[in-house]
């Protein structure tokens, strides 16, 4: 027996050999989930032979947020520090949704969208701990490598697989349609001031606005439709070229097509691997975002006006029925729950995992309640009314402000290199349900990914309305994910351990009439 190990020897070996061999562990372990989630020929989400114990590119995101590697920051033995894990929960929340923070505050009211904000927040956490829980609550049954959607098939079966697919694919879908929807927005804009910075066109919009060098404009006040490129030359240029610039140069009737030629082509490539070394440039937008909230607000300081009920021309009031449509908004903003347990599974201390999602929960919130507050409470009111206030508040600065051109050359750069993530996620998780492959053929992706693109192209060109996409996407993946999922499987935990009780139960039943009526709301107002 020459490779016999004495106890004594197995006693001795020390802590650092141990921890490389325990991480390795529970790194295959990993490895192995994750490979069951494309073919064999296709390593975008396999780990390299010669790599371990860290895994290369294993991606998780969040729809409207971005997409990166989970082991972009690791320790070298595959773990992350309880500060890496909490900048990775807050870059994977912060998303596009940030851009229509301060329209939902004016649809609930200032002082209804600040509690608002604050109380989703905490329910949202609190459902995400009963996601992060859910499958170790599971008896018998080695869950290491389990994802939730893992967790609602044990407990539902075929039902639980096939409806979590479902609404993963709503959340999905209805990200890259808002990707489109703004990528038509930011090309368009971008456009329009580099055709009239090269031209020497001094242009004005036909909306109403503020004068001086800090202008803010409100697009909706000009007809009842988002707003449009309709304009007025005022001096120098070429008025027969510029008519033609504006014809073929249009927000919802050409701009939204030319995004074919680029990034169709894009998502019928095999591996998105390239565009995952971007994922850096969704942290530094949402830092430009708030730099650029914080000297517009500086610059035009606070305009706020409180009461309760009432509406008059300059100010809403401070609590409105269109509240839901804030909270339609916030079930997307705060969602993570469909890889929480992938960003925490890779923290070092897992005793943290409670402390750090909290952390990063409030570092979210603060984020959101920061750009919403300060844009709604500095908005020029008057001469504007609060009205005004566009879905996507980048949208209340005319093309021509330089700090807003840009934020939208960042968004709209991001945006590009996020979209074939979201799109890979998207075909990996629906073929290979369909047919055991991620990649069956051309024609199948193919065919995939003109019914997704078409999808964003018709919304860009008939409801270009981000809040309106975010709030219905949210709320109906929200359903499913944030509400009745994890509350009901931790009922159904709880009663087979014979430790369910009244309390429980009602609180959950609650929880779950919650998202429900959040749902039907968003049909109704």
């Amino acid at each position: 027996r020459p490779f016999h190990v004495e106890p004594t020897n197995i006693v001795s070996v020390n802590d650092d050999t141990q921890r490389v061999t325990d991480e390795a562990s529970a790194m295959n372990k990993r490895i192995h989930y994750y490979s069951r989630l494309t073919t064999p020929a296709d390593r975008a989400l396999i780990a390299p032979d010669h790599v371990l114990p860290a895994p290369d590119e294993i991606y998780v995101y969040s729809p409207l947020g971005t997409a990166f590697k989970v082991d972009s920051c690791t320790d070298g033995y595959g773990k992350n520090s309880s500060m890496v894990t909490i900048f990775m929960i807050w870059n994977t929340m912060m998303g596009t949704s940030i851009l229509s923070i301060p329209w939902g505050i004016k649809q609930a009211g200032f002082t209804s969208g600040i509690i608002l904000i604050l109380l989703m927040g905490i329910l949202t956490l609190y459902c995400c701990y009963r996601v992060v829980k859910s499958r170790k609550m599971i008896p018998l049954i080695d869950t290491s490598n389990w994802e939730f959607p893992d967790v609602c098939k044990y407990y539902f079966g075929s039902f639980g697989q096939w409806s979590s697919l479902l609404f993963s694919m709503v959340s999905l879908v209805g990200a890259m349609v808002v990707y489109w929807v703004l990528m038509s927005n930011f090309l368009f804009n971008t456009g329009k001031f580099i055709y009239n910075f090269v031209h020497d066109i001094n242009v004005t919009d036909i909306v109403p606005g503020t004068n001086g060098s800090n202008k803010v404009i409100c697009p909706s006040a000009a007809s009842g439709h988002p707003p449009q490129n309709r304009s007025v030359m005022f001096s120098s240029g070429n008025n027969t070229g510029f008519g033609l610039f504006e014809e073929w140069w249009n927000k919802s009737q050409t701009v939204p097509f030319y995004l074919i030629a680029v990034l169709l082509p894009l998502l019928n490539l095999k591996s998105p691997s390239f565009f995952a070394k971007f994922n850096v440039l969704g942290t530094v937008s949402v830092v430009y975002l708030v730099f650029l909230v914080t000297v517009k607000a500086a610059r035009l300081g606070i305009h706020l006006e409180y009461d309760w009920f009432t509406e008059n021309d300059f100010f809403v009031p401070e609590f409105r029925v269109l509240f839901p449509q804030l909270t339609g908004v916030l079930t997307l903003a705060f969602f993570i729950h469909n890889c929480v347990i992938t960003l925490l599974q890779n923290n070092r201390n897992q005793e943290n995992n409670v402390r750090d999602l909290s952390i990063a929960y409030f570092l979210v919130g603060l984020t959101y309640l920061y750009v919403g507050v300060i844009i709604f409470a500095s908005f020029p009111s008057p001469p504007l009314s609060k009205e005004c206030i566009e879905q996507n508040f980048l949208d209340n600065f005319p093309s021509d402000d330089i700090m807003s051109f840009v934020a939208r050359i960042f968004l709209l750069f991001q945006m590009m290199t996020v979209y074939p993530l979201l799109g890979y996620l998207a075909r990996v998780q629906l073929l290979r349900q369909f047919f055991g492959n991620a990649y069956p053929s051309i024609f199948h992706v193919l065919i995939l990914n003109v019914a997704i693109v078409g999808a964003g192209v018709a919304m860009a060109r008939f409801y270009p309305n981000i809040g309106g996409i975010i709030r219905y996407s949210g709320a109906t993946c929200g359903l499913a994910f944030v509400f009745v999922y994890p509350s009901l499987i931790y009922v159904i935990s709880l009663h087979r351990a014979g430790q369910l009780t009244w309390p429980a139960l009602i609180i959950h039943i609650f929880i779950i009439l919650l998202g429900l009526a959040n749902l039907i709301a968003q049909f109704l107002l």
